[in-house]
């Protein structure tokens, strides 16, 4: 019996009501679905009932299927990790950059996942490591970043950052984010970090309302580590891992940012340009744009035009 795991934002009744629609579409066709124990009763009270329970890690299957944002496609990466299950992410939030697939285009997810005409492609993590006084004290990982933040709301954060093992600068300022490629759509953007293409290979880091003259975003190499000590006595910080996980940084704290030692499995039904994507999800206004296309168009026009001349002649 083949299997797919089933995960939805269960806060939400539509995420429920359409994972379940969903659900029921693939048992028709022969499709087994697997859904977290902690969601069997959500799902029951919907009518979905019969179906494989998991707990923590899931069950042997060849694709998790995520109903939600962003935020829920994040907790899928989570819950899958080190299993090698791909994700596909059909978007019920806002701009749901993760995602591949929106609600309406439903019954092609369904047969894209029936005929296995998904492909996937391996997204770059970090791992990170928190030491005090040389100690390890947590370590994590994060599929879009993994950001150093001020404690108190009223206070700055005192940091001084590293790049290969060389002090960059410090900074007095709210935080810092160490992004991938795939996190450059979420924090990293709204804290005027770059946007990157998901195929580079890099690693950024950008600081959050820094009191600095130097305070530009870095983009680094990927096997580049990434240091930031908490310097200030009178501030202490917390480590955020994809917004998901966090640890406290007292005074004096060490965060290390590397390049992740597993990647997360995305699963895309159809591939399309990133910039594409881009001006989707961000409604960017590309008003008046011809591209190579219609400039093509228009050569073979004129082309057309100047043999009737030549015949007419």
């Amino acid at each position: 019996m083949r299997t797919v795991v089933l995960l939805a934002h269960t806060g939400r009744e539509d995420a429920v009501e359409v994972a379940v629609g969903f659900s029921r579409d693939l048992r028709r066709e022969g499709v087994d679905v697997a859904i977290p124990a902690a969601d069997e009763a959500v799902f029951a009270a919907a009518g979905l009932t019969d179906c494989v329970t998991f707990d923590g890690e899931p069950c042997e299957a060849e694709l998790a299927v995520v109903f939600g944002g962003d935020g829920t496609i994040l907790r899928a990466a989570e819950t899958c990790r080190g299993t090698g299950i791909p994700v596909l992410g059909v978007n019920l939030g806002h701009v749901g950059f993760l995602a591949e697939a929106d609600a309406e285009d439903l019954a092609d997810v369904v047969r894209g996942v029936v005929d296995r005409t998904y492909t996937v492609e391996e997204r770059l993590t970090v791992d990170v490591q928190v030491t005090v006084g040389g100690e390890v004290v947590a370590t994590n990982w994060a599929l879009n970043e993994a950001s150093v933040e001020k404690a108190a709301r009223e206070r700055m954060l005192e940091l001084v950052v590293e790049i290969d093992d060389r002090p960059v600068s410090r900074w007095g300022c709210d935080g810092v984010v160490c992004a991938t490629p795939t996190g450059s759509t979420a924090y990293n953007f709204s804290a005027g970090g770059p946007i990157v293409w998901p195929e580079v290979s890099a690693l950024l880091m950008v600081p959050i309302s820094a009191h600095a003259l130097f305070a530009s975003p870095l983009v680094v190499s990927p096997s580049s580590k990434l240091a930031i000590e908490v310097v200030g006595e009178t501030t202490t910080g917390v480590l955020w891992c994809d917004g998901r996980r966090a640890a406290d940084l007292p005074f004096g704290a060490r965060v290390e940012v590397v390049r992740g030692h597993e990647p997360v499995r995305l699963a895309s039904l159809v591939p399309a340009p990133f910039a594409d994507r881009l001006v989707r999800k961000f409604e960017l206004p590309v008003d008046g744009w011809r591209g190579a296309s219609a400039r093509r168009r228009e050569l073979e026009r004129r082309g057309r035009d100047d043999s009737r001349g030549r015949d007419d002649s």
